[in-house]
């Protein structure tokens, strides 16, 4: 049987492979002659170009937002400076290069090789920036010899201006050119080389506001680095405005109180939370972050002792001493343990177990009721309170102030204090909180840490009988048309739930600390207006007897806590100073100065006649103290 098979070929591959083979050479064909073109044609057209023409990416810095103070005044603007970068895929020899333009430049060769170093990884048509804030003597003499420095780029950008110098130098910070650790961080995704950013402050907190954003050009030169045209351009965006609630002539007159002592101050609106003056003496000079800094000024910076460059009424957490009373003496109401007819007998010192806590009049206060305990600030009336208070119940208290954590200030790194807890101590240190723990932290000691804006937080809240708002210090957020882009309302962050009745007993005894006989805050007193507020003295080591021997860093610090008007409250101050050693010799002083610097502001006190030098040595106490900035004689010669 014969096996018959039959197989129909189909002839649909075939004509596929076909049509696929025809457009494949058909676009083959495209290409070479494109290719030809090119080439062939226009061979000589491009190879010109290519030899004495070059296309440059010109990146444009957008100007920062100017910030402005609470008036309309301008604190921080901006002017032009001129930077260098080298184009790298145009400098053919780089030695050469890097040693005439240091020479040029007089600046250290290898200061220009890091930065090259720096920027190696990038696109090679893309200029690397190796000197910022030239001189316009060295421009103009890098332009006469451009000829010898082929891959030059000579670039104008924004710098900052600061128009008072170091006025609020910590509080508006300062910008400087991005480091590699900025580079790296997601959040400065966008930003290259040599870009400016905010390194501290408000300058550095609102970056994203300040910054803008950067232009470009792309532009065509000839061989010797001449613009021919521009191809294309992209205009940069200024940054926004800020408004801040500082009063750029209150801020001057706190400072200038300070003279050369080291500490901080804080003025708030006790209504708002609004900070009208944030001093942290001595400050700096910003402008000299945003260009070379000389190294001489570096190394004075590092060695002063005052330490120049930490930002104390941000950072600077101090044992907040006799201005805590104010805390344990409503925690003593609150709770119901005293009223304003509790009396304690002081005798200069109080012993619990086997361990003598001293008061700071040795001779004792003798009988001392709430307002008087709070005028001659006793440390016994207060130790004895806060033993039977208790920590946890006095750290209750000052938790309805908000204290013991960052307040929210709008400026990074901001440091939250310490109010212990038994719980606290537990878990620090592995011990049992005991009553000899409690007695120092009744008075502002031991464990117990504020920053002067804490310090003026408190004191603003009891000023306003209970409210806390958050301290902050930007009003508002403007375009560069004065447009208001976002605007800042006071913020309530806490209410205290203490009776206004409380309230009112410990504000009589802060207005006797400043206006009555034997009150330890005479120094803070104006006659126009009236003042209230409390002395504090920290101690940064044990209590000696020869205090005059101790060496600079081992004394006191210094506090000063005080509101104005006392009938109606407007302005709360809060200030330290290191090493002052008195509150109301050291501190005091200052705040009076501030409040009447306000006040005068307002209109509502005379323009001061030139003070006289005041004396340190000691506390004015009688009633004939004068105003705060008058010369005065202490007769207290307490710790307070």
């Amino acid at each position: 049987m014969t096996d018959h098979r039959f197989v129909r070929e189909s002839q649909e591959p075939k004509k596929q492979i076909i049509l696929l083979s025809l457009f494949a050479a058909a676009v083959f064909f495209l290409l070479l002659t494109r290719l030809w073109y090119l080439q062939i044609v226009k061979a000589e057209n491009f190879q010109n170009l290519s030899e004495n023409n070059r296309l440059r990416l010109v990146p444009v810095a957008a100007s920062r937002g100017t910030i402005f103070d609470r008036n309309g005044k301008v604190l921080v603007s901006n002017r032009p400076s001129f930077s260098v970068a080298m184009i790298p895929q145009e400098v053919r020899d780089r030695e050469t290069f890097f040693s005439r333009l240091a020479q040029y430049l007089n600046i250290d060769r290898q200061e220009l090789v890091d930065k090259w170093e720096k920027g190696k990884g990038r696109a090679r048509y893309y200029p690397v920036v190796l000197a910022s804030d030239i001189t316009r003597d060295q421009m103009e003499l890098l332009e006469e010899k451009r000829l010898w420095l082929p891959g030059l780029e000579v670039e104008m950008k924004p710098i900052r201006e600061y128009e008072d110098g170091m006025l609020a130098s910590h509080l508006l910070g300062y910008i400087g050119e991005i480091s590699d650790d900025e580079l790296k961080n997601p959040a400065y995704n966008g930003y290259n080389l040599g870009d400016y950013v905010g390194k501290s402050g408000i300058e550095r907190s609102w970056e994203n506001i300040l910054r803008g954003k950067d232009g470009g050009r792309q532009i065509e030169v000839d061989a010797r680095g001449r613009v021919l045209r521009t191809i294309s351009e992209t205009p940069p965006v200024v940054g926004s405005s800020l408004v801040l609630t500082i009063d750029t002539d209150l801020q001057k007159r706190a400072e200038q109180s300070f003279g050369e002592q080291a500490g901080a101050a804080v003025a708030m609106d006790v209504n708002s939370g609004e900070i009208l003056a944030f001093v942290s003496n001595p400050g700096f000079d910003p402008a000299l972050f945003a260009g070379r800094m000389p190294p001489d000024k570096w190394k004075s910076y590092l060695e002063d002792k005052r330490h120049p460059l930490e930002n104390k009424a941000l950072k600077g957490q101090y044992p907040p001493g006799s201005t805590f009373k104010v805390i344990t003496a409503l925690a003593g109401l609150g709770e119901g343990l005293i009223d304003e007819r509790s009396t304690v007998v002081c005798t200069g010192s109080y012993t619990l177990g086997k361990n003598t806590f001293r008061c700071w009049d040795k001779k004792g206060h003798g009988a001392v009721n709430l307002k008087r305990a709070l005028k001659q600030s006793c440390d016994v009336y207060f130790y004895q309170l806060g033993e039977r208070l208790g920590i946890d119940r006095i750290a209750a208290y000052a938790r309805k102030f908000d204290l013991g954590a960052p307040m929210g200030v709008g400026l990074e790194n901001e440091k939250g204090g310490n109010i212990p807890t038994s719980e606290w101590k537990l878990k620090k240190y592995g011990r049992s909180w005991y009553q000899g723990d409690t007695l120092p932290a009744a008075i502002g000691q031991g464990y117990v840490l504020m920053t002067p804006i804490q310090l003026a937080s408190m004191i603003a809240t009891v000023a306003n009988d209970g409210t806390v708002y958050r301290p902050h210090l930007v009003k508002r957020i403007i375009d560069q048309d004065g447009k208001v882009l976002q605007e800042f309302k006071p913020e309530i962050i806490a209410r205290t739930g203490i009776s206004q009745r409380d309230f009112e007993l410990v504000k009589q005894g802060l207005f006797a600390v400043v206006n009555e006989p034997g009150g330890t805050g005479a120094m803070a007193r104006l006659y126009e207006v009236k003042v209230a507020g409390k002395t504090g003295t920290s101690q940064v080591v044990k209590m000696r007897d020869n205090r005059g021997s101790i060496p600079y860093q081992y004394r006191d610090h210094a506090l000063f806590v005080a509101f104005a008007p006392y009938d109606k409250p407007e302005i709360a101050v809060a200030v330290v100073i290191e090493h002052g050693e008195h509150g109301g010799a050291a501190a005091a002083p200052i705040a009076g100065n501030i409040l009447r610097a306000y006040f005068e502001g307002k209109g509502v006190l005379r323009k001061p006649v030139k003070a006289p030098a005041a004396t340190d040595d000691g506390e004015q106490s009688d009633s004939a103290a004068p105003q705060a900035g008058d010369a005065a004689t202490n007769n207290n010669q307490g710790q307070e």
